[in-house]
């Protein structure tokens, strides 16, 4: 099967995965009712990445409301969507690879609410773009598509593919780009406007333009790496072997071997990425050994 186009649609880059659907009535309803099976047990519940905001995280994402950050997103994601459909770049529903990505995130979803309990009512949707990009995304309130590069560039299982996808799920789920903005809106305004914007709950000018903001922000590491743990965390909790997270980045360093150092980036280095997922396999061991296995394994994607 042709995955690539001989040349990329005139699309924004995204700061996603790798570089850091005009809407179908099919794809608003896939998931419907998949997050109420996604319950915990008492013994899924207690394992696993533990994560929390601190005081001053929430008066930051207090800023900047998140359902005007989920309304930007989605707007955001219907534009990227059609002008793919437009350029014949938006991957049908019947795809092999479209079914696959959404088979995935049918068995990742359901966990996300352990993460973010807004996350039980969004409309979660799932997209593939033809383009080189390596990449991939998941835009506040559920709205998630990946690149057919990083499908076929890199040769992805499908353990890969949910370490990839958990990661972006986790980006959205601990709200990563309302505290980037929360934070960008408190620098434009001053510690003497802070206390006032917080009382009226209105950030006025800054939510300008949020869309546009949304396609280009960066992350901190921090942020990158918080988005790894948790990420693996829902992979292992769907039954997707946490430990393809090291493959997957061994992958990635090969593809960026000119990459800058660390410090330099606001991305973590490879290297610590795998130290880090290593070091956190234990956490999630248990929970991948338990958890009911996919029943259904797709090819690797081709060109």
């Amino acid at each position: 099967m042709k995955l690539l186009p001989d040349t990329d649609p005139v699309l924004p880059e995204l700061h996603g995965f790798g570089r850091c659907a005009c809407h179908s009535g099919t794809s608003r309803r896939l998931f419907t009712g998949l997050i109420a099976a996604g319950a915990l047990s008492p013994a899924l519940a207690q394992e696993g990445v533990t994560v929390k905001d601190g005081r001053g995280d929430r008066l930051i994402k207090g800023l900047v409301p998140a359902e005007q950050v989920e309304r930007a997103g989605a707007a955001q994601y219907a534009q990227m969507m059609q002008q793919a459909n437009q350029q014949r770049a938006l991957v049908p529903a019947n795809h092999p690879q479209v079914q696959r990505l959404r088979y995935i995130a049918q068995r990742l979803l359901p966990f996300a609410p352990g993460f973010n309990a807004r996350a039980k009512d969004w409309r979660w949707e799932v997209n593939l773009i033809a383009s080189k990009q390596l990449n991939a995304f998941c835009m506040p309130g559920g709205k998630i598509a990946f690149f057919t590069g990083i499908l076929v560039q890199l040769e992805l299982s499908d353990d890969e593919v949910a370490a990839i996808m958990g990661h972006e799920i986790a980006h959205a789920l601990r709200e990563h780009a309302r505290e980037r903005m929360g934070k960008t809106t408190a620098t434009r305004v001053g510690a003497g406007l802070l206390s006032a914007l917080l009382g009226l709950g209105n950030v006025g000018d800054s939510l300008l333009n949020m869309g546009a903001q949304l396609l280009t922000l960066k992350f901190s590491r921090e942020d990158e790496s918080e988005a790894d743990l948790v990420g693996m965390d829902l992979s292992a909790r769907a039954g997707y072997d946490p430990r393809a997270g090291v493959s997957l980045w061994q992958k990635m360093g090969a593809q960026n071997k000119g990459a800058p150092p660390q410090w330099m980036s606001t991305h973590p280095s490879g290297p610590t990425r795998i130290r880090d997922i290593e070091a956190t396999l234990p956490k999630v061991a248990g929970l991948f050994e338990r958890a009911p296995k996919p029943d259904r394994n797709f090819p690797v994607a081709k060109d």
